[in-house]
């Protein structure tokens, strides 16, 4: 392996970032659902008030994968450090890049005075659970993820206006 260097991401790493989103979609069979712009992610990363961060893994200049991250607070266990994704280019799997990547993202939730981590992982993803495991990581069955859309948000409200 030529040498990797971890750093943190920059604004001008963003459209290489989308284009791993992208894979990531198309592997989770979800391509149809990335609606995250070059253009919104440099106003969520950085803009004013960024509520995003990223490490790249980068060999020679070339972006390998990243670990994108935000913080969220729990009631029970006060700043937490979200890992959103880690996403290591198909061609380059299996290189210990996303080993690199998680580490570097758990030294940061410490360097940052975080109590611990959390993420999601899909559960047909045997190669990130068994990956996740290996850490000692406590994956959960019992949390049902919720969302809302924009959509059905707006929805919702103006339904409710009418009555």
């Amino acid at each position: 392996m030529n040498e990797v260097k971890i750093r943190s991401g920059t604004k001008k790493d963003l459209p290489r970032v989308l284009e791993l989103i992208k894979e990531l979609a198309l592997y989770e069979k979800a391509l149809e659902q990335v609606s995250n712009t070059v253009a919104q992610m440099e106003i969520d990363g950085f803009g004013e008030q960024p509520i995003f961060g990223f490490f790249v893994a980068e060999e020679e200049g070339n972006i390998l994968g990243l670990s994108l991250y935000y913080y969220r607070y729990s009631t029970w266990k006060g700043k937490r450090l979200y890992l959103e994704d880690i996403i290591v280019t198909e061609k380059e799997r299996g290189r210990g890049l996303g080993k690199i990547l998680f580490e570097r993202t758990m030294q940061f939730a410490l360097e940052q005075n975080c109590t611990g981590m959390m993420w999601q992982v899909l559960d047909w993803n045997e190669p990130a659970i068994n990956f996740y495991k290996k850490y000692g990581a406590k994956l959960d069955p019992e949390w049902i993820n919720g969302n809302l859309e924009s959509s059905d948000i707006r929805q919702y409200l103006s339904a409710k206006k009418l009555t």
